[in-house]
């Protein structure tokens, strides 16, 4: 079996998460600058072999657009025109942040690890994909 790679996207840095062959357990894979991140998931992607991507998407508790979406989006296409085939699924991120800052809390680390925001982008992506893993329900358009 193949992996299934999360995104957690946003304007400085994007935190990602990774399956297992099985796709049992979701992990950290990295946080990776977002201006060089589809050079890091060509490199990732010619040496693993990765089924399917999940995308964090942002809407408000309404369902409407945040103000990042828009940028979500943009990548969303960019990612389509280099790697055509590969499929993509938005997944709903609200409360992933929340969740993953309470959740480095809850890990006894230092101040100043628990206000590292590469940390909780990776995290927060390691939430969405375990989220997708358990319930295995993509986000609706």
């Amino acid at each position: 079996m193949a992996r299934i790679l999360a995104i957690d996207y946003g304007k400085k840095r994007t935190g990602l998460a990774v399956t297992d062959p099985l796709q049992i357990i979701a992990t950290a894979l990295e946080t990776v600058d977002s201006n060089e991140l589809i050079g890091y998931l060509k490199r990732y992607m010619s040496t693993e072999q990765v089924e399917k991507i999940l995308i964090g998407y942002p809407l408000n508790f309404d369902n409407s657009p945040t103000d990042a979406t828009p940028l979500v989006e943009k990548f969303i296409l960019k990612f389509g025109n280099v790697f055509p085939t590969m499929p993509v699924e938005k997944i709903d991120e609200r409360m992933t942040s929340k969740m993953a800052s309470q959740a480095i809390a809850g890990m006894g680390l230092k101040k100043k690890d628990r206000e590292d925001k590469g940390l909780i982008d990776k995290v927060s992506a390691i939430i969405m994909l375990q989220e997708y893993l358990d319930n295995k329900k993509p986000l609706t358009p």
